[in-house]
């Protein structure tokens, strides 16, 4: 059995009925978000290394380069990137499943772009792109892992509560993960 480290987390789901009541927040100059339509496996890992490795993002990397492909290519699911210039950002993931229901399942900034007034519009954005679709309705979970401004920003946006469940988890120690502090742990 593979040596973890075993943590407490709370998942908060959350969903948005319809549309933001206010405008689209524009991006900072020289941003633009752009789809992906062929991300490799190094850039799908190497990103969640970058944009999640502070939060316990364990689930996806403990996978191999063939399950994460077959994810990649999964016909409902939609990958685009935050860029500035040329310059990865941010990135995030849609999957539409079904009921017309557009689930934001990743979302997130390197750490050098957090704090720096890129994450609310580049949210917004995410948001908008999402209606764009025409769903009955958009999700969204988050946890204590995450950054401490994720769920804030997502009900700030028009996302609202529909639950928490607290998950055990069981992180493999091989990632080299940093546990936050603030995990309650076993």
């Amino acid at each position: 059995m593979e040596p973890v480290e075993r943590v407490l987390v709370d998942v908060t789901f959350l969903e948005m009925i319809h549309p933001p009541r206010f405008p689209v927040i524009p991006l900072p100059p020289g941003f633009r978000i752009e789809q992906d339509h062929a991300p490799t496996v190094a850039l799908y890992r190497q990103l969640h290394t970058d944009v999640g490795g502070k939060h316990c993002w364990w689930m996806r990397r403990v996978k191999s380069d063939a399950e994460l492909a077959g994810i990649l290519a999964e016909p409902r699911r939609s990958f685009f990137l935050l860029k500035e210039d040329t310059v990865v950002r941010g990135f995030f993931e849609f999957e539409l499943q079904p009921h017309k229901t557009v689930n934001l399942a990743y979302f997130g900034l390197m750490p050098d772009m957090i704090g720096k007034g890129v994450g609310r519009a580049f949210l917004s954005q995410v948001v908008a792109m999402a209606w764009s679709a025409n769903p009955l309705r958009v999700t969204v979970n988050t946890c204590t892992a995450d950054h401490r401004r994720a769920l804030p920003s997502y009900l700030a946006i028009g996302f609202r509560m529909l639950g928490v469940v607290r998950e055990e988890w069981d992180i493999p120690i091989r990632l080299g993960l940093p546990v936050p502090e603030h995990l309650t742990r076993l």
